[in-house]
């Protein structure tokens, strides 16, 4: 786990205040100013001076620097690049609903899983992100942005259950009631499938939401857009998932990129309904995204519609994900670390 104390819990932070002989009231108002998104122990103004010096010394802050700010001209979307203290570049994406605003956070420095339709796993997999950097995407688009963020969803670039136990903590810290105390009910986290952590997240029975990247409904299909699939197939990823709600009794979202002539014809729905059988879910249906590298082309609306009509008419509910951010390469499997790659 990192040094860095917005990694920390309040208790950790108190723990390294003891070793300072500080009294144990200031872990509190460090863990507060630290979730207000503060760039400088100076701001810090109810702590001692030399306290201050200290900490900025020992623990540096290392909050992000604004690489990029783009914002959508269709839909308000804003699109985040943002600069890590080693140099790295990661991108985060603010979204407007009528129900509050959503921030989409990146996990890692690239990703290892290599879908053949996102743009995020091209370079492979940099490194992992640190609880606080994650963290510090949703708490300084919200300050940048001026706007309260209400949901998160981990859906940026990289994988977040193969970077666990740093997500595990992140999502401590962010429902933190001394913190930014965003509600687990208010979190979704996607993952492409990794069956062993499904099952560990699955005793921790949050209360959050587990989208699944399925994108296809047998083994054919995945094993040519989701390498992932061959280590772990469709049956043993239902049943990980059947698992899954029975320990948390909540509902799975499984997302479903809509790829013309690969996963869209009615068989293919009719093939998925017979497949999520006493299996209680919910299909975001994703019309797919434009990534110059990519053959892929998105499927007809027509297809779109006769796809979630199929579901639908079996029992399951689907909707169709409304593109946001189109225009500035901020939709689902655009997101890349765009700047690295200009500046080699």
């Amino acid at each position: 786990m990192s040094n860095n104390l917005k990694s920390m819990t309040e208790a950790e932070i108190g723990a390294v205040l003891k070793d300072m002989e500080q009294p144990a009231f200031r872990a509190k108002q460090i863990f507060t100013w630290l979730h207000k998104g503060v760039r400088s122990y100076d701001e810090m103004s109810n702590l001692p001076k030399p306290l201050r010096a200290v900490l900025a010394q020992q623990y540096p802050i290392c909050a992000p620097e604004v690489v990029r700010k783009q914002e959508s001209k269709k839909d308000g979307t804003v699109k985040y690049l943002w600069r890590l203290h080693d140099g790295n570049c990661v991108e985060t994406v603010l979204m407007r609903y009528h129900y509050g605003n959503t921030v989409c956070i990146s996990t890692e420095v690239g990703c290892r899983m290599g879908c053949a339709f996102c743009a995020s796993t091209l370079g492979g997999l940099v490194r992992k992100l640190e609880p606080f950097e994650m963290l510090d995407q949703v708490l300084f688009t919200q300050v940048d942005s001026g706007l309260p963020v209400s949901h998160i969803v981990l859906m940026g670039i990289g994988e977040p259950l193969d970077n666990f136990d740093n997500v595990l903590r992140f999502l401590e810290l962010v429902n933190s009631p001394d913190g930014m105390n965003i509600s687990m009910r208010h979190i979704s986290l996607s993952t492409c499938g990794l069956v062993p952590k499904i099952d560990e997240l699955a005793q921790k029975k949050l209360q959050l939401t587990l989208s699944v990247s399925l994108h296809a409904p047998n083994d054919e299909i995945r094993n040519t857009i989701m390498p992932v699939n061959r280590a772990y197939p469709v049956e043993q990823l239902l049943d990980v998932c059947r698992r899954y709600y029975q320990a948390t009794g909540r509902r799975i979202s499984f997302e479903y990129a809509m790829i013309d002539g690969v996963n869209d014809s009615e068989e293919n729905a009719k093939e998925l309904l017979r497949r999520m059988k006493g299996l209680p879910a919910h299909f975001n249906l994703i019309p797919l995204n434009h990534v110059e590298e990519s053959p892929f082309k998105p499927s007809s609306r027509n297809a779109v519609a006769r796809f979630q009509k199929t579901l639908e008419d079996g029992g399951i509910p689907a909707t169709v994900r409304r593109t946001l951010g189109g225009d500035i390469d901020a939709s689902c499997g655009q997101l890349r670390r765009k700047y690295t790659k200009e500046k080699q």
